[in-house]
């Protein structure tokens, strides 16, 4: 694969989000030069607060992004989950063991700085184009080199393409062409606070869950706990298309109108929402047709209810890099990159559906659900925080 490391003939990626930068930069520690083309006219993120488990942090670590992450991001004392109807507390699993058990810490960080933590570490590379106000249209593969449209009539060629695109990939749509999302009928309001406006009991160092019937809260800290991240999701036939429209305090009242005091109290600091609608695909075995592969969203998008969207995108980023190195050709290094990731990301894919469901039980489903969690710890997630090592 020693031709791919030839400055000319550049790796592209489709997409400058958290997946195409993290895709760039394990390209470059391998010794592979890439062009990142982004749509949008800067490289940015919309979004709020993520959340990065022990996995995630490892691919981090192994992407050489740790230093420029680790001063931006809140390390929590805890994951608790409360109800959200009686305000009991139905378990809290204490982080301060992750470190020896999972060799990494449970992080939350503001999506912008992870970004821009990742942009400035590609900054750094010289084997790292970033290109903006790219939008692909379409991809031609003659089986040695993929040619690519832009929307603005430019084209690029490249002798292999990683649509790193998102949820609505454009790569995906042409590669695979199995339509649109999967609608979930949940929809996400997202919001920051000031510190300074959540009251005082709430204002703490956890990553904090109010599951409730058909909706849940959460809250956590973020920037060095200036600020408070508000996640807010409940059932909802509504369907807005994107990542950034206005939500509707109204509706958020109605959703969450048979809750606790903290619950409607934290709600009621934010005057302004801004909304999605979630939406997944079925897993699928294979998202590489030669030259051509996808990773993260754009191959194996899942609910938000793990929290593993970026960790499974970073986890891509490295198997391709790895895959590239010790197969003969692209064809057979795209071959292998999702015949190793497929069972693991499908996992994901339908536990964070059903993980959807667990967090919004009512009834008797609701009762189970905390007489479980009480007896559940960190040991319940260690399928995902073990994770792939990249061996």
């Amino acid at each position: 694969m020693n031709a791919l490391k030839d400055p000319a003939k550049s790796i592209i990626i489709a997409g400058g989000g958290i997946g195409g930068l993290a895709c760039a930069l394990a390209l470059a520690n391998r010794g592979y030069p890439s062009r990142v083309l982004e749509q949008a006219p800067e490289f940015k993120e919309v979004g709020a607060g993520i959340q990065l488990g022990p996995n995630s942090w490892r691919a981090l670590r192994e992407l050489g992004a740790e230093g420029a992450v680790k001063s931006l991001a809140v390390f929590p004392k805890a994951l608790v989950m409360n109800d959200a109807i009686t305000a009991e507390e139905v378990v809290s699993i204490p982080l301060g063991g992750f470190e020896q058990r999972f060799g990494a810490p449970y992080a939350l960080i503001h999506r912008a700085d992870f970004l821009n933590a990742l942009l400035e570490t590609c900054k750094k590379s010289p084997l790292i184009s970033l290109i903006h106000s790219q939008q692909v249209k379409s991809f031609a593969d003659d089986g040695k080199t993929v040619r690519i449209e832009t929307a603005w009539a430019a084209h690029f060629d490249t002798p292999a393409l990683i649509g790193a695109d998102g949820l609505w990939s454009t790569i995906r749509g042409q590669l695979i062409g199995d339509g649109a999302p999967r609608v979930a009928g949940h929809i996400t309001y997202r919001a920051v606070l000031p510190a300074a406006e959540v009251p005082e009991h709430l204002r703490r160092w956890d990553m904090v869950l109010w599951s409730g019937p058909k909706c849940h809260l959460v809250h956590y800290p973020l920037r060095g706990g200036e600020l408070y991240n508000l996640v807010a999701v409940f059932h909802s036939n509504r369907y807005e298309e994107g990542w950034n429209s206005y939500g509707d305090p109204a509706e958020l009242k109605e959703r969450f109108q048979d809750t606790c005091a903290d619950v409607k109290t934290m709600l009621g600091k934010i005057a302004e929402w801004r909304m999605w609608v979630l939406c997944d695909r079925e897993p699928i075995k294979q998202w590489s047709k030669g030259r051509v592969t996808l990773l993260g969203d754009a191959a194996h998008p899942m609910l938000q209810y793990l929290a593993q969207g970026a960790g499974m995108a970073m986890e891509d980023s490295l198997m391709i890099a790895k895959c590239l190195d010790e197969a003969d050709s692209v064809e057979a290094a795209f071959q292998a990159y999702p015949a190793k990731r497929y069972i693991r990301t499908g996992r994901l894919q339908l536990s964070a559906r059903l993980y959807g469901e667990f967090y919004h039980a009512e009834g008797l489903r609701r009762e189970l659900r905390n007489a479980y969690c009480r007896k559940l710890g960190y040991e319940g997630l260690a399928w995902i925080y073990d994770g792939w090592d990249g061996s």
